[in-house]
């Protein structure tokens, strides 16, 4: 067959064409040109599982101190003594510092002189803490009391003689004004002791408060726990209330959590928590021991609080990430952790129908153990393809048989 074209470049042109015209008829009468199929993928699958995982709810919060408090001084003088600094741990009680003592011991001096003087004055040994007096045993009171008593005989023994036209009834009248003056004086007797002894009531104290202000020269730890922070320095004068130095106790600590209103009802007293912090790859123990009785209206947010051990290297204002466990044994769908394909944000799975891989869009919980729970858009007993890499959706695949067993074990 002859083929005449003409386009201007003469019949060069013209059996080009030609040429590319026949291969292609070749190509469609013939296999040969044909791009072979792909061979499938060998994939193994394991059914989604019931399993019992403990169900946890993951809040953020912050670690506190147990206890913080400025120490102040309780009276008022020049620091004569500070034997701490920041970081010295103290226990409960402990001396830390010391204002100078020397006014104060004086004021004790005085005190317990007239303390002294006060019990004298009762019949009362000069020293003793018992300040207890009868005060029918003084001997002012006795002897205003037998007068009184005298007196009042007389005034019987007048009237009897009276009674029989003895005695006169002038005799009688002074008879009962004696009695009426051993009266007042007895009564006078008694109020006097009485003013004794309130008198002494007050030196007492007056003793007591002398005393305590010279202990209270002495600045002690009010609990166990470790210095933050110094605030004065030896040598300064302070008054009374002047903190001297910030004291924090950190075993144990407190764990301050906010949790969503929305999940604020599974919190409950008593929780476990699972607490890690930022740079400690360890895992440390708390238990709820606080909730708070109403939400905060800003955040609207329930606060807890934790208790938790301080093997000594946690520090309080560090932030934390608890997971607390709000119910154990739950059953859950879970999937082995290494069937689980994130990409840009979405958590699929793949599934194997007609031998070719698809893509199932599902949506993830807890995970527990090397299994990751699955709370929508697969059930339990559907198979998913293990380690499935960089297989894509509609790619052939084969299942290796038998699958094994999962046994947990991530690749995350």
């Amino acid at each position: 067959m002859a083929l005449h074209v003409s386009f201007g470049r003469g019949p060069v042109l013209a059996g080009g064409l030609a040429l590319l015209l026949l291969a292609s008829g070749c190509d469609r009468s013939g296999n040969g040109g044909g791009r072979p199929p792909s061979a499938p993928v060998t994939v193994q699958v394991s059914p989604a599982e019931t399993r019992p995982l403990d169900r946890s709810l993951t809040v953020l919060g912050t670690l506190l101190a147990m206890d913080q408090a400025p120490v102040s001084i309780k009276v008022t003088g020049r620091l004569n003594t500070l034997l701490v600094d920041v970081g010295s741990p103290v226990k409960a009680g402990e001396v830390m510092g010391q204002v100078e003592p020397r006014d104060y011991d004086l004021r004790l001096r005085q005190a317990a002189a007239l303390l002294s003087q006060a019990r004298a004055r009762l019949g009362l040994p000069l020293e003793g803490d018992s300040d207890t007096v009868n005060p029918e045993s003084l001997n002012t009171v006795r002897e205003a009391k037998a007068l009184f008593e005298e007196a009042e005989k007389g005034v019987e023994r007048v009237r009897k003689l009276q009674a029989q036209s003895i005695a006169s009834e002038a005799e009688l009248e002074r008879a009962t004004a004696e009695y009426q003056v051993t009266l007042n004086r007895y009564q006078d007797a008694l109020q006097d002791v009485r003013e004794r002894q309130a008198l002494l009531a007050q030196r007492r104290a007056e003793f007591d408060i002398a005393r305590q202000q010279v202990t209270d020269t002495s600045l002690r730890a009010p609990f166990d726990g470790v210095v933050q922070e110094r605030l004065v320095n030896v040598g300064q004068f302070l008054t009374s209330g002047t903190p001297v130095v910030t004291l924090v106790r950190v075993n144990p600590l407190r764990l301050r959590l906010e949790v969503p209103e929305r999940q604020s009802h599974l919190v409950k007293t008593n929780q476990e928590v699972r607490v890690t912090f930022e740079g400690d790859p360890q895992a440390h123990a708390a238990r709820i021991v606080r909730v708070s009785p109403a939400l905060n209206e800003r955040t609207r947010s329930l606060t807890v609080e934790a208790e938790m051990p301080n093997p000594g290297t946690l520090r309080p204002g560090s932030f934390a990430r608890a997971e607390i466990l709000v119910e154990r044994a739950a059953p859950a769908t879970v999937i082995p952790a290494d069937s689980l394909v994130t990409f840009a944000g979405t958590e699929k799975v793949l599934l194997v129908r007609t031998n070719r891989a698809v893509e199932r869009v599902v949506t993830t919980g807890r995970r527990q153990d090397g299994w990751i729970e699955v709370l929508k858009g697969l059930p339990a007993g559907e198979g998913v393809i293990r380690q499935p890499g960089s297989l894509q959706n509609g790619e052939p695949v084969q299942v290796a048989a038998p699958p094994p067993a999962a046994n947990g074990t991530a690749n995350r």
